[in-house]
C-alpha cells in the first residue's frame, strides 16, 4: 500500500499505544515525539498511587518528593498540663518524665522543663490606680509600705510598652462588653481613655465606660462572658482545710473499713482446713455494711450520632480553643485534665481550668430517635461542658468530685482520666497507670457517683498500658456492673458513659488506633442489657435513678482515636457501633471538623477564612486571659502552641486522594498562595509572624518552647 494509516488506541490505564507502518525517518520521529508527549500529559493527569504515610499532594505544588525529615511527636496533646502560673519562669514540673537521678531516660525530641519567659509591664501599676480615673485612685491596702507604681502618668509614660495597633487600635474587650477589665493595664488603652480638662484647669486622664457596659468588680477572675469562676475566699477555704467535705469524708470511712474486710476474704492462709476457711470466710462477709451514703438522682445525658465531642486536651484545650470549636460546630467539650490533689488544696491554676465559656452552657444539639435516648433525658437541662479530673486514690478524685460539683454551677459530666501516658502522671498511680489497679478504679467510680450530687460520673480509657495486651473489655465490664466482689453488695458503680481511645500507653501515637478492639468493647456494651440480667440480683441491684443512664441499662459508648473528616466520624458510628466519636488532634489540626460533620461534606477552607479563626482565637484569649501585657502573653503562647499543630493541616484542593489521613505527613509544598504556603510552615519564625499579626512584636522576655525540641524561640533583647 503506497499510504500507511496509522491509529492512536487507548488502553483501559490511559496509555497510548501507537501503531505505525515504516516510512520516512521524519515521519517516525514526528510521531515519536509526539507519543511521548501524550504519555507525558497522560502520566501527568492521572492520580498517583498513595504512599502509606505521605500526605498526596498534587505535582504542581510539591518543592520536593520526599516526606518531611522532622518527626512530630504527637504527645504533646497529652503531655503537659497548662498552668495560669508559667510567667514566674518556673516550668511545669509535670511536663518531666517523672524520674529523678543520673539513671532517667531522657525521652528523645520532648522539651521535659519548659518555661515561657516573662512577660510583665517595666513598673508594676498598683491596683488601686488601674482602674481608677488619675483623679480618683482608690486607698491602697498597702498605704506606704506599697513598692507598686502609684503615678499612672509615669507608668503610661514609662512602665509599659506603647498600645498596639493591630486588631484596629481597638480593645476587642472594650468593643464587646463596653468596659474593659485590664483598665489602665490595657495595651489597647487609647481606645478607651482620654484625657479631659476639670473646672480648675487641670487635666485628667479618664477611663472610658459605655452605658450598657457589664460590671465585673476588680477580681481578674471576673470577666465577662466567663462561667465557673471559683472565688478566692473558696480557695483559699480548701488551701487551710476549711472546707466541709461531708459526703466524701464519711464515705471515704467506710471505704477504708470495706476494704480492710475486703483484704481479709481473699487473703485466709491457705493451710487451714477448707472448712475453717469457708466459715471464716463468712464471719468476715457478715462484717460488710452498707455504705453510708447512696448516690443522688442523676441527671440523665445524652451522647448520639448529631453529638460531635471535642476531647480533653492538655495545654490546648483552653477556654478560647473550645469556643472557636463550639463556633463550628463542637457539641460536647471538656475542661483540659486538672489534677484531683491541687484542686482539692485549692491551688488557683487548677481551678482556672475549669473556667468555660457561657456558649458552653447551650444544649447539644438532639435529634431523638427510638432506642437511643435515656427515659428522663431532657435536653432543655443538658449542656456542652464537662469537667476531667485525674487522681490516684479514691480518697483524692471523690473530695475533687465534691468540691466541683459543689463550687461549680455549671458542669454536665466529671470524667475520670484513666488514659493519660505522662510518666509522672502514670508512675504516680493515675491515668493510665489506673488501668493496671482495675478494683481501685471502680472504687474511684463507685465514690465520685456517691460525691457528684446529680452530676454524672464518666470515665476515659485506653486499650492497655502495654501493645497486645488490652485490658479494656475487662474493665469496661466491671464498670458497667461492678466487679465479681462487689456487684453482688453494692450493684453497679454508676458510670453514665464511658470513653476509649483506640491505643496502649505503650504505643502512644506510632500505630494507628485499633477501632477494630473499640468495636469489640462496643458490642460488649451492646449486649449488657441481656448480661445484666445474668450478673445482677434483682433484689440487690440499687435505685435505678442513682445510676446514671441505666434507668433503661443504657452506658453510652464513645470511640476515640484518628478522626479526620466526616468520612471518619461516620464510618466508626456506623462500623464500629460506638455512640458517638471523641475528637483530639484532628479538631487541633482542623477544628472546623466539626462544621464537616454537621455539613456532611468535605469544606476547602481558604487561607483567608482560616486566618479569621486565627483572629478569633486572639480575641478570644484576650478576653480569657486580659489585655495587658500579661494577657498578651498568655494569648501568644496558647496560639504558638495551636499553631504547632495548625501548620499540618494540607487543604483539601491541593490533595490527589480523599480521604485525608491525620497520620499522614506532606512533602515540602507551596499552597496556592503566599497566606497559605505561610500557614502551611513548620519553621516557628513564621508561627511568630503569624501572632504579630495580631499581638504585635513579642515581649523582650518571652520564650516559647514547643513540645519537640526542633521548634524553639527565645526573642533577643534589644541591645
Amino acid at each position: 500500500m503506497a499510504g500507511q494509516e496509522e491509529s492512536l488506541k487507548h488502553t483501559a490505564n490511559g496509555d497510548v499505544h501507537v501503531a505505525q507502518a515504516d516510512g520516512p525517518a521524519s515521519k517516525r520521529q514526528k510521531l515519536d515525539h509526539s507519543q511521548e508527549e501524550t504519555k507525558e500529559e497522560t502520566r501527568q493527569s492521572q492520580p498517583r498511587d498513595r504512599t502509606r504515610g505521605v500526605a498526596p499532594i498534587k505535582p504542581e505544588y510539591l518543592i520536593s518528593s520526599g516526606p518531611q525529615s522532622k518527626v512530630v511527636d504527637d504527645d504533646a496533646a497529652e503531655a503537659g498540663i497548662a498552668t495560669e502560673d508559667p510567667v514566674n519562669g518556673k516550668p511545669d514540673p509535670r511536663d518531666g518524665d517523672g524520674k529523678k537521678g543520673k539513671n532517667r531516660k531522657k525521652q528523645g525530641g520532648q522539651n521535659q522543663n519548659r518555661n515561657y519567659g516573662n512577660f510583665e509591664d517595666a513598673l508594676r501599676l498598683c491596683n488601686s490606680v488601674t482602674y481608677s480615673n488619675e483623679f480618683s485612685p482608690k486607698p491602697c491596702k498597702f498605704g506606704e509600705r506599697c513598692n507598686m507604681c502609684h503615678d499612672l502618668r509615669k507608668y503610661l509614660k514609662e512602665g509599659r510598652r506603647e498600645d498596639l495597633e493591630t486588631l484596629d487600635g481597638k480593645c476587642p474587650i472594650f468593643e464587646e462588653y463596653g468596659r474593659c477589665v485590664s483598665g489602665w493595664k490595657c495595651r489597647f488603652v487609647k481606645s478607651h481613655s482620654k484625657e479631659v480638662e476639670r473646672e480648675d484647669g487641670r487635666k485628667e486622664l479618664i477611663l472610658l465606660q459605655g452605658p450598657d457596659s457589664m460590671e465585673t468588680g476588680e477580681d481578674p477572675d471576673q470577666r465577662p462572658g466567663i462561667v465557673n469562676v471559683v472565688s478566692t475566699d473558696i480557695k483559699w477555704d480548701l488551701a487551710r482545710r476549711k472546707v466541709n467535705f461531708e459526703k466524701s469524708d464519711p464515705y471515704i470511712k467506710w471505704l477504708e473499713k470495706d476494704t480492710d474486710i475486703m483484704r481479709k476474704v481473699y487473703n485466709q492462709t491457705k493451710k487451714q482446713d477448707r472448712d475453717q476457711l469457708t466459715e471464716n470466710k463468712e464471719d468476715l462477709r457478715a462484717q460488710f455494711i452498707d455504705p453510708p451514703l447512696k448516690p443522688s438522682e442523676k441527671r440523665k445525658i445524652y451522647f448520639g450520632r448529631e453529638t460531635p465531642v471535642l476531647a480533653p486536651l492538655t495545654t490546648q484545650g483552653n477556654l478560647p480553643f473550645r469556643r472557636v470549636c463550639v463556633e463550628l460546630g463542637a457539641q460536647i467539650t471538656y475542661s483540659e485534665m486538672a489534677m484531683g490533689m491541687p484542686l482539692v488544696q485549692g491551688q488557683k491554676g487548677e481551678w482556672a481550668l475549669m473556667k468555660a465559656h457561657e456558649s458552653e452552657l447551650a444544649s447539644p444539639r438532639f435529634t431523638p430517635t427510638e432506642g437511643t435516648v435515656v427515659k428522663g433525658y431532657d435536653n432543655a437541662k443538658d449542656l456542652k461542658f464537662g469537667a476531667q479530673i485525674s487522681g490516684n486514690q479514691p480518697w483524692v478524685v471523690m473530695k475533687a468530685t465534691e468540691a466541683l460539683t459543689k463550687f461549680l454551677p455549671h458542669l454536665r459530666v466529671v470524667d475520670l482520666n484513666c488514659g493519660c501516658p505522662i510518666d509522672l502522671v502514670y508512675t504516680a498511680g493515675a491515668g493510665s497507670g489506673l488501668l493496671d489497679t482495675p478494683s481501685k478504679l471502680e472504687k474511684m467510680i463507685r465514690g465520685m457517683n456517691v460525691v457528684s450530687g446529680e452530676v454524672p460520673i464518666t470515665a476515659k480509657l485506653r486499650m492497655g498500658v502495654r501493645d497486645g495486651k488490652p485490658t479494656a473489655d475487662k474493665i469496661v465490664e466491671r464498670l458497667a456492673f461492678g466487679g465479681s466482689d462487689t456487684r453482688e453488695r453494692l450493684g453497679a458503680p454508676g458510670c453514665a458513659a464511658i470513653t476509649l481511645h483506640g491505643r496502649s500507653r505503650q504505643q502512644r501515637y506510632t500505630k494507628s488506633a485499633n477501632w477494630s478492639y473499640i468495636a469489640e468493647c462496643a458490642a460488649l456494651i451492646k449486649s449488657y442489657k441481656d448480661k445484666k440480667d445474668e450478673l445482677t440480683d434483682t433484689a440487690m441491684a440499687p435505685d435505678e435513678s442513682t445510676q446514671a443512664n441505666t434507668a433503661d441499662e443504657k452506658v453510652y459508648f464513645i470511640g476515640n482515636g484518628d478522626c479526620y473528616s466526616h468520612v471518619d466520624y461516620f464510618d466508626h458510628i456506623d462500623n464500629a457501633k460506638v455512640d458517638t466519636v471523641m475528637i483530639a488532634r484532628g479538631a487541633m489540626v482542623k477544628p472546623w471538623i466539626f462544621e464537616e460533620i454537621e455539613k456532611g461534606q468535605y469544606l476547602d477552607k481558604s487561607a483567608s477564612e482560616r486566618l479569621t479563626y486565627i483572629e478569633k482565637f486572639v480575641r478570644y484569649g484576650l478576653e480569657a486571659w486580659g489585655s495587658d501585657e500579661l494577657g498578651l502573653g498568655f494569648t501568644r503562647r496558647f496560639l504558638l502552641e495551636w499553631l504547632s499543630f495548625t501548620h499540618r493541616y494540607v487543604p483539601i484542593g491541593i490533595l490527589e486522594h480523599l480521604p485525608p489521613s491525620l497520620n499522614d505527613r506532606p512533602p515540602r509544598y507551596k499552597g496556592r498562595n503566599d497566606l497559605e504556603t505561610l500557614l502551611a510552615s513548620d519553621n516557628y519564625k513564621d508561627w511568630m509572624k503569624i501572632t504579630e499579626m495580631f499581638l504585635g512584636p513579642a515581649h523582650p522576655s518571652f520564650k516559647f518552647q514547643p513540645k519537640h525540641k526542633s521548634n524553639s524561640y527565645e526573642i533577643e533583647a534589644e541591645g
